[in-house]
């Protein structure tokens, strides 16, 4: 008899930038496809999971173990949205430790305690803030925890920057039997030229787009509700758009290892946009990469 396979994928994206909004609809969106699925925060905010519970935050990984020496990881899984395990690895008490120690704690209880093969798991999807590239939070990469790896990027440069420094990470682990990368995914994409900087990045990076995340209100308004667009706007397009993405997501099989820009590489192309836009603004060309 086969081993029951579990997708283990890793969404990484610069704080601030929709990944754990993103994150949770994605979630929401496979468990409609009769998937069991767990969302394990890895960020020390600890609110990646909050849309799948009502708003309500969840005791974290590291505070339970703060309290008792000894923690079931039963005791930290919490029932979220159509039966969705939600876990919060957490962090250190502010200006103490290291922020990733919460995802290498947390996972290492969960392997030892043999949590998803006993919770006979379809999709383990960790939500891992992008911004620092420490050892803590390179560990679903690095340790080939998670088999394919998501980046959130909008088309703002710092967000593209964040992006590029997790190639960096993805290729450097590539060869040691690390994750690979299985695409962007574009979000709060507004303006047409948002697409076609995005496009003209992961082309350059030897990547792909997975999928286009419209800006919405809907979004907003659901999150001010507590819940995921899934839940709150079932039938909305921007609802329709997350299970685009969560049948490419569940369908995915094969990633590969990017190429990241280097430093003045990425500037240069910066560079290169900004000036492309200052020309459309002024009406010098009608084309957003006309000039690239």
């Amino acid at each position: 008899m086969l081993a029951h396979k579990i997708k283990q994928i890793a969404i990484y994206g610069k704080g601030g930038i929709g990944k754990s909004t993103t994150t949770s609809n994605l979630s929401a969106a496979l468990s409609e496809m009769n998937l069991k699925v767990m969302q394990f925060g890895c960020d020390p905010k600890s609110d990646s999971t909050n849309t799948l519970r009502d708003g309500k935050f969840i005791p974290t990984v590291l505070d339970t173990l703060r309290e008792k020496s000894t923690v079931k990881a039963s005791e930290v899984i919490y029932e979220g949205y159509n039966g969705i395990y939600c876990v919060e690895a957490g962090g250190p008490a502010p200006g103490v430790g290291c922020a990733g120690r919460g995802i290498i704690t947390a996972v290492e209880l969960f392997k030892h305690q043999h949590v998803f093969e006993d919770l006979r798991l379809d999709v383990v999807i960790y939500d891992v803030l992008g911004d620092v590239v420490c050892g803590g939070f390179a560990v679903p990469i690095r340790e080939g925890i998670a088999e394919h790896v998501f980046t959130v990027s909008s088309a703002d440069f710092m967000s593209i920057y964040a992006s590029n420094n997790l190639f960096k990470g993805i290729s450097k682990y590539s060869n040691s039997g690390g994750a690979l990368l299985g695409g962007v995914i574009a979000n709060s994409m507004g303006q047409p030229y948002s697409r076609e900087i995005i496009n003209d990045f992961v082309k350059r990076a030897s990547t792909r787009v997975i999928e286009y995340i419209p800006r919405s209100i809907t979004v907003t308004k659901s999150e001010l509700q507590g819940k995921t667009t899934i839940e709150a706007a079932s039938a909305s397009e921007q609802a329709n758009v997350y299970r685009s993405l969560a049948r490419k997501i569940a369908e995915h099989t094969e990633s590969k290892t990017p190429s990241p820009l280097e430093a003045a590489e990425l500037r240069a192309w910066a560079a290169s946009w900004a000036d492309n836009l200052l020309a459309l603004e002024q009406g010098e060309i009608t084309s957003q990469g006309a000039a690239i």
